[in-house]
């Protein structure tokens, strides 16, 4: 009798933000937040940052290269469910979509040469799909500042600041920081709350990654009070600190993904 055995996408040891705190970050680079689903390309496939495995078109990814690198697949600013409906799905056409190259994993050297061989290799093998996420030296806070206000002026969701002098570290870094006018979080849906005699959604009980359960109420059009994401979805809500029982405090939904 012949037995299969089934093995999970093993999870892509990848690099992860923290949050910036007002450290020294003079002579780092910045370069906007993209708002998409990241896609670890690993020489041969692609997958999300969870290693759920993507399916993207021969086309998009015609003349990649035999290494990894790691970045956003994004199209415009706000547009994340229509990218997460796009990109998570099978047979999906991925018109309008860009893979937006922010790192190089595992290649030799500083972040300057890291990404100068995927420079290198796309001027090589063109493929429109593809842009290299372009760096601004910052200054300083004041400076940070300001990048910031203009990225959310035009609808973006922040920056991210990376020390360029270091070789590739794998895992959550202080080299590599997430800058928001405000924090966000994800959470898992474990309730759905409902008005009374009604079935317009009030709430959802969320359960987040250290295990505290909290209601999120706030920042729902009426459209998704309507039609709330379902039990076992994820969503993303900002919040501003938190409480004595250290949960979120005035926390606002921002939407909705399925599980990457």
């Amino acid at each position: 009798m012949l037995v299969y055995t089934l093995f999970a996408s093993p999870t892509p040891t990848l690099q992860h933000a923290k949050i910036y705190k007002d450290q020294n970050i003079s002579g780092w680079v910045m370069s906007e937040k993209l708002d998409g689903i990241r896609g670890y390309w690993d020489g041969q496939v692609m997958f999300t940052k969870s290693g759920k495995e993507l399916f993207p078109p021969d086309s998009f990814t015609k003349g990649f290269p035999p290494f990894a690198l790691d970045g956003e697949l994004w199209s415009k600013r706000q547009d994340f469910e229509s990218i997460q409906s796009k990109v998570l799905k099978r047979n999906s056409n991925w018109k309008d979509i860009s893979y937006n190259i922010f790192e190089v994993p595992h290649a030799q050297g500083n972040f300057f040469s890291r990404t100068a061989k995927a420079i290198a290799w796309f001027k090589k093998h063109p493929n429109l799909n593809v842009n290299i996420i372009p760096q601004l030296t910052c200054q300083g806070s004041e400076h940070l500042n300001q990048y910031l206000d203009e990225i959310i002026a035009k609808g973006g969701e922040g920056v991210m600041v990376k020390n360029p002098y270091l070789n590739y570290i794998a895992g959550r870094t202080s080299t590599l920081l997430k800058v928001k006018k405000a924090h966000d979080m994800e959470g898992k849906i474990i309730a759905i709350n409902c008005k009374d005699s009604s079935k317009k959604m009030k709430s959802l009980l969320l359960e987040l990654a250290n295990g505290i359960h909290f209601k999120l109420g706030n920042g729902f059009s009426d459209t998704q009070r309507d039609n709330p994401p379902t039990v076992g979805c994820f969503v993303t809500f900002k919040y501003y600190g938190f409480t004595k029982y250290s949960k979120p405090k005035f926390a606002s939904f921002i939407r909705s993904r399925e599980e990457q």
